[in-house]
């Protein structure tokens, strides 16, 4: 498959991502206020972001191999699976549809009239935060942690059901399903990223609080990665990978 049209795939499969996922908590998370059935909370928005990467990996990952995520990259790479000449390419085409996504959810949002953006809230248009801006009030340490572990697993599963002895056709139900269960337990924590593109997507929308912290939700997920693909690497060093 032509460069361009890998690109192009990663490029899409972001967009899908942070569009679902993130579209998801700014839109439907809390719909109608508190108490009111039809919002689908931390469950309903934990669900659409494991759908986003089903689907998108289903649409796209025989073209781009479906990362979607900066720290997926870098953890292939620790991995041994992908070339690090392609790293570079392949994160700025995620960043850019990560990006094209949070303006997108802008204009969306933009069309309540009761929408408005708090830069110093929690979870501000679905962005990443610790401390105030952790939903749960959690520091910098304990997210941080949560981060590089949960991204670190993360990978450990992507690489195990993408192994060519896991069963075929069945690998972007696997890591939809762990990105659920990912999010189920960090999104109090820090909102949950464990992907800078989807951090930096809503961020460059959400005001100073999130891109101050932004920081955060590159380097812990970037740390996650290549540990998790290290670790899954030694793991079947013995094996024919």
């Amino acid at each position: 498959m032509s460069m361009s049209k890998r690109l192009a795939a990663e490029f899409l499969g972001t967009f899908w991502l942070v569009l679902g996922g993130c579209g998801s908590a700014v839109l439907a998370a809390n719909f109608g206020g508190d108490g009111n059935p039809l919002g689908i909370g931390l469950l309903g928005v934990s669900l659409a972001f494991g759908l986003t990467v089903l689907t998108g990996a289903y649409a796209f990952g025989h073209v781009s191999g479906g990362h979607f995520n900066p720290a997926v990259s870098i953890g292939l790479f620790a991995g041994g699976r992908f070339p690090a000449k392609d790293l570079l390419p392949y994160i700025v085409v995620q960043v850019l549809g990560g990006a094209l996504a949070g303006f997108v959810l802008l204009q969306i949002a933009s069309g309540s009239a009761g929408f408005s953006i708090d830069p110093a809230a929690a979870g501000a248009f679905a962005s990443n935060g610790f401390d105030a801006r952790s939903p749960g009030g959690y520091g910098m340490a304990a997210a941080f942690l949560c981060e590089v572990v949960m991204t670190a697993m993360f990978l450990v599963v992507i690489m195990g059901a993408t192994h060519a002895r896991a069963p075929a056709g069945f690998a972007p139900i696997a890591i939809g399903l762990a990105l659920t269960l990912i999010h189920l337990i960090s999104i109090p924590v820090t909102n949950t990223s464990v992907n800078p593109a989807r951090s930096t997507g809503v961020a460059l929308f959400a005001g100073s609080g999130a891109l101050g912290q932004l920081w955060l939700f590159w380097v812990a997920p970037i740390i996650g990665g290549a540990v998790g693909g290290a670790v899954y690497r030694g793991l079947v060093a013995s094996d024919r990978d």
